[in-house]
């Protein structure tokens, strides 16, 4: 459908082109007045600034084209001047990428041939405008703005619309059953918004769909069953949509369908849909979709397919035979099923994007399973448990001591916080189903891969390139993305309560009124196996773009291992601020016991530091005794001196200096007997 348009606007630019330049050849064709005026009036409501009235805008110079524009930004208003020699006509206004921030203009039915409306990726807000059913349009695109409201019945109206995407908006309400009645629509994309009630039952005559999307939205009821009706359908998405399963039968009518993608299905368990007719799939996902039963032989005849993913079911048994016919099938992904049975050798020998992830697999017994063989991911794949809680393809580690904590900068070099903790490295970019295991105690494994990717760079590591403000901001300057699951996985950890900090910051949207800023990136939690954090939004978390949250919980373990998933169940947005952007976002992980750890190496537990403290407090304490002591006088000579003279029978007396100097005859040298440490001592007589 993509191609059908390019080609259509294709044929409309060099038909008008050579139209133009016949005309203009002549000096003669120029737009009608009234459409200049009304070009002058939609330019004020979005905020277009840079249209040069002062030469015609059939003119195709002065900003009413741009030529040779970077990819995703464009800019045109292109005309007709076939109908009398003498005057043109708007057909098509293309502004892509603009940035324009302003209302949709309501009276585009003043221009009377208009055939193409494309704001894709924009800022404009309000509503779409009723009288817009007026119009003789054949493709309205508002992909990628700040819309509100409901859509509007009065598009039904439309007769001439083939194409109508408002993905990526914020519009809301039940879809109108008048856009049943659209019996030229072949483009009905509606995903990433917040519409409500059941799919209306008037959708079973919109038997020219050939594209339709309604992924990430809030629907109830049951996917319904007049999709069969839909044959000409070659792309059908409804991923997290709200919908309940199970998939209808009737889906195995639609032979078109080329790219089918169904997940995150609500309701009862199901077998696995028919589509044995669909020969021309190149993409099939049918991921959490609560299929039961054993894989399909079928699917190994559908040697078109590109993409294969059947994750988070509970599919079981083993994988037939027949599936080497997708030897050719880029990518593969049968995580988290139950499925058994050795890995077939044609997967091992293919090596390349597989993921059979946490299933059930047999292994030999004498041998030691891999995590990972060459791209094939088997981290957790063997139905082989080991008693020291190890998954079976790490029973080799062997751990000298129990840790207790861990520190993990995602996506990032390896950086200490004030002398307090060491965040590990983690910058290894691994590829679509990988398993890493870093040289500390922990691992990860990371699976899927990001689809439609338009990013300017196609890597798991995202650099920020702004800067940020936040404490510590060397922990949110890289962070580690995920398409789909990414499981951080830690051993060797001594059994009890933990605390963890998962550390966010979103740093692919910017933080700006531009269209950059209106992704929307949702995902969940899980720890230890059970769901933490559903639909968790960093941006509101943290309050804001560029801006740090943590988020704490309490962890137990158990057997000496610590499991912290990531998983994108098909929520926000996909295309924002080009498609690629969505899934889970880490910047930082710590681990830390909330229990006192044991001494290490038998020692007595003591740091340097207390050992200083507590001989420094002993001094202080003996100097303050001392000090009493010599205070009462108990450390005096006099007090020595009593003690040795007590108990002597003494006379003793009090004398005056003047009785001793006439004693002493004026201390008098004949009387000295000697010195002593205060001075002469001498004899005296007393009568």
């Amino acid at each position: 459908m993509k191609i059908m348009l390019i080609l259509l606007r294709l044929l409309l630019a060099s038909t008008v082109t050579l139209i133009c330049f016949s005309t203009f050849a002549y000096g003669a064709s120029l737009l009608a007045s009234d459409e200049v005026q009304a070009l002058r009036d939609i330019a004020k409501a979005m905020g277009k600034m840079d249209w040069d009235f002062s030469v015609d805008p059939c003119s195709r110079q002065s900003g009413w084209i741009t030529p040779n524009p970077i990819k995703g930004l464009e800019n045109a208003v292109t005309c007709d001047c076939t109908f009398n020699g003498t005057e043109c006509h708007v057909i098509s206004i293309v502004l892509k990428a603009q940035n324009l921030a302003g209302i949709l203009p309501p009276d585009l039915g003043r221009f009377p041939y208009l055939q193409e409306i494309d704001l894709t990726r924009n800022y404009l807000n309000g509503s779409i405008p009723p009288e817009w059913g007026s119009t003789k349009l054949v493709n309205i695109s508002l992909l990628g703005n700040r819309l509100m409201g409901s859509i509007p019945r009065e598009l039904a109206n439309i007769t001439t619309l083939k194409s109508f995407t408002v993905e990526y908006n914020q519009l809301s309400g039940i879809l109108p059953s008048e856009l049943g009645n659209m019996s030229s629509i072949e483009r009905l994309l509606l995903s990433s918004n917040y519409f409500t009630g059941e799919l209306p039952s008037s959708f079973a005559n919109l038997t020219t769909l050939k594209d339709f999307r309604i992924s990430d939205n809030q629907f109830s009821g049951k996917i319904p069953n007049y999709i069969q009706n839909w044959t000409n359908l070659g792309k059908l998405v409804i991923q997290a949509s709200g919908l309940n399963g199970p998939i209808p039968t009737g889906i195995a009518v639609l032979g078109e369908l080329t790219d089918l993608r169904i997940s995150d299905l609500n309701g009862s368990e199901a077998a696995f849909p028919p589509l044995n007719d669909l020969t021309k799939l190149k993409t099939l996902i049918l991921k959490s979709c609560n299929i039961v039963g054993q894989l399909p032989t079928f699917l190994g005849d559908m040697t078109t397919l590109k993409t294969l993913d059947l994750s988070f079911n509970k599919l079981s048994g083993a994988i037939p035979e027949r599936f080497s016919g997708l030897q050719k099938t880029d990518y593969i992904y049968l995580t988290g099923n139950l499925l058994t049975g050795p890995v077939p050798l044609w997967i091992q020998n293919k090596g390349d994007k597989i993921d059979l992830s946490y299933n059930n697999f047999t292994v030999e017994t004498s041998g030691q399973p891999e995590c990972q063989q060459r791209s094939v991911n088997l981290f957790a794949s063997s139905s082989i448990r080991n008693t020291s809680g190890l998954v079976s393809c790490l029973r080799s580690i062997r751990c000298p001591k129990n840790l207790y904590n861990l520190h993990i900068n995602c996506g990032g070099k390896e950086v200490t916080l004030d002398r307090s903790a060491t965040y590990n490295d983690d910058t290894n970019d691994v590829g679509p189903s990988s398993f890493f295991q870093s040289s500390h105690n922990w691992a990860f494994s990371s699976t899927g891969y990001f689809l439609d990717d338009d990013r300017p760079t196609k890597t798991y590591i995202w650099k920020n390139s702004s800067r940020l403000s936040m404490n510590n901001p060397e922990l949110y300057m890289n962070a580690r993305l995920s398409p789909l699951s990414l499981t951080y996985y830690a051993f060797c950890l001594e059994s009890g309560n933990y605390t963890v900090n998962l550390h966010f910051a979103e740093i692919m949207f910017t933080d700006d009124k531009t269209y950059s800023s209106l992704g929307r990136r949702i995902f969940d939690v899980y720890i230890q196996g059970e769901r933490v954090r559903k639909d968790f939004d960093i941006v509101k978390a943290a309050g804001g773009i560029g801006k740090a949250v943590k988020q704490n919980f309490t962890a137990v373990v158990t057997n000496n291992t610590l499991e912290i998933r990531f998983y994108w169940a098909g929520k926000g947005t996909t295309g924002i601020p080009y498609r690629g952007v969505y899934g889970p976002l880490i910047s930082a992980i710590s681990v830390d016991p909330d229990f006192k750890p044991p001494p290490e190496d038998g020692s007595s537990g003591i740091s340097i530091g207390a050992v200083v403290g507590i001989v420094a407090a002993g001094a202080i304490v003996i100097l303050l005794i001392l000090a009493i002591l010599w205070w009462k006088g108990c450390l005096s000579q006099k007090n020595t001196t009593e003690r040795d003279l007590r108990g002597l029978d003494l006379q003793t007396g009090k004398f005056t200096l003047r009785q001793i100097k006439a004693a002493t005859n004026n201390f008098d040298a004949v009387n000295k007997i000697g010195e002593g440490g205060f001075g002469s001592v001498y004899k005296v007589f007393v009568k």
